[in-house]
């Protein structure tokens, strides 16, 4: 028997890398696994190899049922269609990890006083909106029936500075994401409801590696400020939502959980 076994999970963003991740490990938990990515062969992009032609065949692969969902989860009536569709397919909806997003795209200039109002609106669209947008169409199943977990995937960027004014439309939006996570929280948890945040930081995810995170110079330079001394991967980040989306945490809500091996410390 697994933890989630008869559980319905919804993961945005699933179609690689971490949000790839969540998806595989919430199915060997036992889920049937619900993929939305507004491309669900964005594997391809950045050479990340499956071990079947979607992710949704890896998790069948498990013995898990799964659906692949291609929507956009900064619009509303896209949303608000895909958990229709969860529903029909399903009868129900548990668990819902909010991972769409990231610092996507290449703007001109990202510092806090100089950004493009349009790059701003993109990136809060996709972090933040998406994020809020989900957790409202997704709580009015899990009100009803008084039982659900929310996960939403911040970042480290969120939590504090970095001590320059660069990257501020993601630490921006990021940081929105784990406040909003906070009073979304105080309201569902009277159903039953428990959400909280994780907010990973220097990940191998595929992305990041197509974009240089692993090459040496590169990462000897992050490998000094990581007290645990290495990179994360992503399952470090999937084994984190497992305990946001089992009885582990049965008594947590509200709360932002570093996954940076201690590269975030107060």
């Amino acid at each position: 028997m697994g933890k989630l076994d008869g559980q319905v999970a919804l993961v945005t963003g699933a179609a690689r890398g971490l949000g790839r991740a969540y998806a595989l490990h919430l199915a060997s938990l036992g889920a049937d696994v619900v993929v939305n990515d507004i491309d669900l062969h964005a594997a391809k992009a950045f050479g990340e190899e499956l071990t079947s032609e979607t992710v949704m065949a890896e998790i069948e692969a498990r013995g898990r049922r799964a659906l692949g969902i291609e929507a956009d989860a900064t619009q509303r009536d896209a949303v608000e269609a895909m958990v229709r569709q969860v529903l029909d397919t399903f009868g129900r909806l548990d668990i819902l990890v909010n991972n769409a997003g990231g610092a996507l795209g290449t703007p001109r200039s990202t510092l806090a006083s100089d950004t493009d109002e349009a790059y701003l609106d993109y990136i809060l669209d996709v972090n933040l909106k998406s994020t809020i947008l989900c957790c409202q169409a997704a709580s009015r199943p899990m009100k009803a029936a008084r039982y659900g977990r929310i996960v939403n995937v911040g970042s480290q960027a969120g939590l504090w500075s970095g001590h320059t004014g660069d990257g501020m439309p993601y630490k921006v939006a990021k940081a929105g994401v784990i406040h909003y996570t906070r009073v979304l929280a105080s309201e569902l948890g009277p159903y039953g409801i428990n959400v909280n945040c994780i907010a990973p930081a220097w990940i191998l995810s595929s992305r990041a590696v197509a974009q240089g995170r692993n090459t040496p110079e590169i990462r000897d330079r992050l490998l000094a400020q990581i007290p645990l001394g290495r990179l994360g991967v992503p399952e470090d980040c999937a084994k984190v939502v497992e305990f946001l989306v089992t009885d582990l945490s049965d008594y947590v809500t509200g709360q932002t959980i570093a996954v940076c091996g201690g590269y975030v410390c107060w």
